[in-house]
């Protein structure tokens, strides 16, 4: 169903790249990807239910991690998907809408999270001794409501922004997915009431949390820097290690994308951006999470020899 304000039903999704020769080998690259992160999240998400030494606010967060991760990925994958094997990719509006809402949702709730898990660093690693109180089960439940609350918000600003346009006669969406540039590159009315909301909401939901991030982390360091057994700071280091990087990736290719104007970054260029932050983070963080983490390695194996003796 078209807006109100639109001739615009449906839009063609272009896809990632128009050469047909690379088609189906990229088909069965992100559908590799795709199988990945949806079997790596869900054994990390069921590793974490199953095992109770993991009943911890820092696994609580990662099991969160890993359920925002799953859902947004299959927001997206499978319709890209899809424009590797069809002619046309065709997504009807209320479709369109609706994808780039749960995608806002996700995307600004994973911002949101991984501010959350950088305070629960914080002070696991700077006050220790207070660690259980201070992030007890009520305030861990606190901070996931927050976190869900600014996903919602944002996500029924930009949708509800994006809904507002007008589309014409044009319908070709040069994206592999319903994102916020490509539509208001669509959109033949003026966009700059919308691009300001863009910005300002996207510098919040990255600003705020990398703010957060970074006065954890840099509180931590000093910390840290206190420590006087080598032992102690390697063990403080390696348990940051594995978020730190999540971060960097998460962060980094979502401020390339978004906090540029669109003259500036080609969407051709953001689409390689997008696939880094839509498809290629999610698959790395259960990765990142298990290999870099000693208690999720040791309940993995205490998993499996459970399942084989029995």
């Amino acid at each position: 169903m078209a807006a109100k304000n639109s001739s615009v039903t449906e839009f063609i999704l272009t896809g990632l790249t128009d050469q047909l020769e690379l088609q189906i080998p990229l088909f069965f690259l992100f559908l590799g990807f795709y199988m990945v992160t949806v079997l790596g999240n869900l054994a990390l998400i069921a590793l974490i239910r199953l095992n109770s030494c993991l009943h911890t606010p820092m696994y609580f967060f990662l099991f969160n991690l890993s359920l925002i991760d799953f859902c947004y990925s299959t927001t997206i994958t499978p319709k890209m998907l899809k424009s590797f094997v069809s002619k046309k990719n065709i997504i009807l509006h209320a479709e369109c809408m609706t994808q780039l809402f749960f995608f806002c949702f996700f995307v600004i709730s994973e911002s949101f999270l991984l501010s959350v898990m950088a305070y629960d660093r914080y002070v696991a690693i700077c006050k220790p001794l207070v660690y259980m109180v201070t992030m007890s089960p009520q305030v861990c439940l606190f901070l996931l409501l927050g976190v869900y609350v600014m996903g919602l918000s944002g996500a029924m600003v930009h949708t509800g922004s994006i809904a507002s346009l007008t589309f014409c006669a044009d319908n070709l969406l040069n994206h592999f997915m319903c994102d916020i540039l490509p539509l208001l590159e669509l959109s033949c009315n003026s966009t700059y009431v919308n691009e300001l909301v863009v910005f300002i909401l996207v510098a919040i939901d990255i600003g705020m949390p990398i703010i957060t991030i970074f006065i954890s982390y840099a509180l931590i360091l000093s910390s840290i820097l206190h420590i006087h057994s080598t032992e102690g700071r390697s063990k403080a280091f390696s348990t940051c290690s594995s978020h730190i990087i999540v971060v960097s990736l998460f962060f980094g290719s979502g401020a390339f994308m978004y906090l540029k104007p669109p003259s500036i970054l080609p969407l051709d260029q953001g689409k390689v951006s997008s696939l880094f932050y839509t498809i290629v983070v999610p698959m790395l963080n259960p990765l990142i999470y298990s290999l870099r983490n000693k208690d999720v390695k040791v309940s993995l194996r205490n998993t499996l020899e459970r399942k084989i003796s029995s």
